[in-house]
């Protein structure tokens, strides 16, 4: 069985890519320039397809030789670090960013009827920021502001890098760095804003999920990148914990999604905290947790690895007509938090911004209030 996946698309959202859109908008959008807007997706299935046989799963893509130069490689993790085990979380809640699309429009629109509930279920709530343009003159700045905020605060903040070269396979979501030694040295930057906070890095939505379109030589090049991140994320800021890529329950078997996952470093307690699902999706809470063990299963490594869960829009599960641009009828899902009680979960997150279009109730990832309201009252 075929199955589509969820796609993420950056929709310009940074100084510079406004002029890109028109000047007039409604008192229902609003667009802020400062960081990027989570995406929107593409197509995705109903409903989870069944899992292909227990050897399907445990395939591996088959190697090639790869013409590309290996990425500069950093110094092997000591022992300790091999060693580290999780710890309990210093700052026990998360970052909200004061710079959002929905809080703009809620300063903005304090006599709205809507008001109390879009500020009080989703501005109120911590939300992933995105950097999703490559502009690698200004990101370590654009990092830095957003980490060391949290940090004052004592609050986790979540990260979204995305710049990874082919994202989307050419299809909307075109763009991020030119190639893959232009993305290595992109993510040294981005990792010279973490601090020394505790931080949450969604490394690269889709990078794993969606390496069907690649060839063996490319999805080689891209897991040893990603492994790379992985290692320059870590050694910049031992406190970040890095998520690696894991689709969603309704896309890659579990066998097959580990193999990917193992092959791009998400194993190794030196790149990765553990793996990611759902971001931008709508399938249940409950799904994804039975999914993303398995997967954790199949991946091996230590017993530390854990798992991220994006939440944002998944309270009433995935449509199923298969709808995917603002279906009608999706609520939100539970509230982020690093408590989730569940082993194995290490928190359940908001990876996209609840009310941030996905292109029919409003411009591609600009924040809609009737699209808003209405997963918030639902």
């Amino acid at each position: 069985m075929v199955v589509a996946a969820s796609v993420v698309v950056a929709a310009g959202a940074v100084a510079g890519v406004l002029s890109a859109f028109e000047d007039g908008r409604g008192s229902d959008q609003a667009r802020r320039p400062q960081v990027s807007a989570s995406p929107r997706l593409a197509p995705l299935p109903a409903v989870p397809s069944a899992s292909p046989t227990a050897a399907a799963e445990s395939a591996s893509p088959s190697p090639s030789t790869s013409v590309r130069r290996a990425p500069s490689p950093l110094p092997s993790p000591s022992r300790t670090e091999q060693k580290r085990e999780r710890t309990a979380t210093v700052a026990t809640r998360l970052y909200r960013h004061p710079d959002s699309q929905v809080l703009d429009w809620v300063r903005a629109h304090a006599g709205d009827p809507r008001h109390a509930v879009i500020a009080s279920r989703i501005a109120d709530q911590p939300a992933a920021v995105w950097f999703a343009e490559y502009a690698p003159d200004t990101l370590t700045a654009r990092v830095a502001a957003v980490t060391s905020g949290g940090a004052a605060q004592g609050r986790v903040p979540v990260l979204v890098p995305y710049a990874i070269p082919g994202r989307d396979c050419g299809g909307r979501s075109q763009g991020g760095a030119p190639d893959l030694d232009a993305y290595d040295a992109w993510i040294d930057r981005f990792a010279a804003g973490l601090g020394s906070g505790e931080v949450i890095v969604v490394l690269e939505p889709d990078s794993v999920a969606q390496a069907e379109c690649l060839s063996a030589g490319e999805r080689a090049d891209r897991f040893a990148s990603l492994a790379r991140a992985g290692r320059v994320l870590k050694a910049a800021n031992p406190r970040a914990r890095v998520y690696f890529d894991a689709g969603h329950s309704g896309w890659n078997a579990p066998g097959k999604q580990a193999a990917w996952l193992r092959q791009a470093g998400a194993a190794s307690p030196g790149s990765s905290d553990g793996i990611f699902s759902n971001v931008s999706n709508f399938h249940t809470t409950a799904d994804e947790v039975a999914y993303d063990r398995r997967v954790l299963d199949a991946l091996g490594g230590p017993a530390s690895l854990g798992a991220v869960i994006d939440t944002s829009r998944n309270g009433n599960g995935a449509p199923a007509d298969g709808q995917w641009c603002d279906p009608a009828g999706r609520k939100l899902g539970r509230t982020p938090t690093l408590s989730t009680g569940e082993p194995r979960i290490d928190a359940y997150l908001w990876v996209k911004l609840p009310g941030e279009s996905d292109g029919c109730k409003g411009r591609p990832g600009t924040f809609t209030a009737s699209y808003a309201y209405d997963l918030a009252s639902s």
